[in-house]
């Protein structure tokens, strides 16, 4: 099968600093790739090319970028998964993309020597971004091989365990899509009445299962939410939030993962905690 998405990691080394530029010096993970999008005017078929399991080749290949970039001092990001220009960054509007893999595969080198680790012939092995897609693809995989039934109840015990009350899994056949319901109460005042959809799928869910779900819950509640073990395609992002219409929120399998290991449920997280002075910190104090 010949390869739709063409851009290598690298060729994205600049588009992700003009996107956190236009983005006013940060952004989110999905942000970004909506910018960088738009920067390379990728195509429907481009953006949704997929990698592996839920993730995109544009995905994957920005998760590489942003480690490079941040490696080589351009770009860092918080425990909230917002990525922002660093001082280095700001003044560095365009690198060579050659230098930056150069400096990186010689960080690398030093590292593995004061670390006693052997040579590697792969410098993406030691990125941490990146091991996270292992975790998430073994975790989904698990995920998909359930029934689709008892992928409802367990999106009806994701829910509730995000707050959400009286959460219950439509029996009835013919619902339009709708899987589920619930309540989600805000400050313990304002009370919105949620339907979701639950999609065990593989591959990326199109605009008309947006539309279809939105037409099924009109009428019947304030939000409607939509959980998969894939992906969403840009035009089923854009319909999901289009002007004039009920918004709905939208969770793929990146982030459904995301949200099983940070409730623990079917996860288990072994912390070890690793100390590292930042000398230059205190040299330029």
């Amino acid at each position: 099968m010949s390869e739709i998405f063409k851009y290598k990691y690298d060729d994205l080394f600049n588009p992700t600093l003009q996107a956190l530029n236009i983005l006013g010096g940060s952004g989110s993970v999905r942000e970004i790739e909506e910018q960088v999008s738009e920067i390379l005017k990728l195509s429907e078929d481009e953006i949704n090319d997929i990698h592996r399991e839920s993730t995109t080749k544009l995905t994957y290949r920005l998760a590489w970028a942003r480690n490079y970039l941040k490696r080589y001092g351009l770009i860092e990001n918080s425990s909230k998964g917002v990525w922002a220009l660093t001082g280095k960054g700001k003044a560095t509007p365009f690198v060579d993309k050659q230098q930056v893999k150069k400096a990186v595969v010689k960080l690398d080198k030093k590292e593995r020597q004061d670390n006693n680790k052997p040579p590697s012939t792969d410098i993406e092995n030691s990125s941490e971004e990146l091991l996270e897609f292992s975790w998430q693809e073994e975790l989904l995989d698990s995920v998909k091989k359930i029934t689709p039934d008892k992928f409802e109840r367990l999106c009806q015990r994701l829910l509730r365990e995000l707050g959400f009350l009286n959460v219950e899994v439509t029996q009835r056949s013919n619902d339009g899509g709708i899987d589920g319901q619930g309540l989600i109460r805000l400050g313990g005042v304002l009370s919105f009445h949620v339907v979701f959809q639950a999609k065990r799928y593989q591959g990326s869910v199109g605009s008309n299962v947006v539309r279809d779900f939105r037409g099924a819950m009109i009428g019947r509640a304030d939000k409607g939410l939509i959980l998969t073990t894939g992906s969403f395609t840009r035009e089923a992002k854009k319909e999901a939030n289009r002007d004039g219409a009920p918004p709905i929120d939208l969770i793929d399998g990146n982030e459904f993962a995301e949200k099983l290991k940070e409730l623990r449920l079917g996860v288990e997280v072994e912390l070890v905690e690793k100390v590292k002075i930042k000398k230059e910190w205190f040299a330029n104090f």
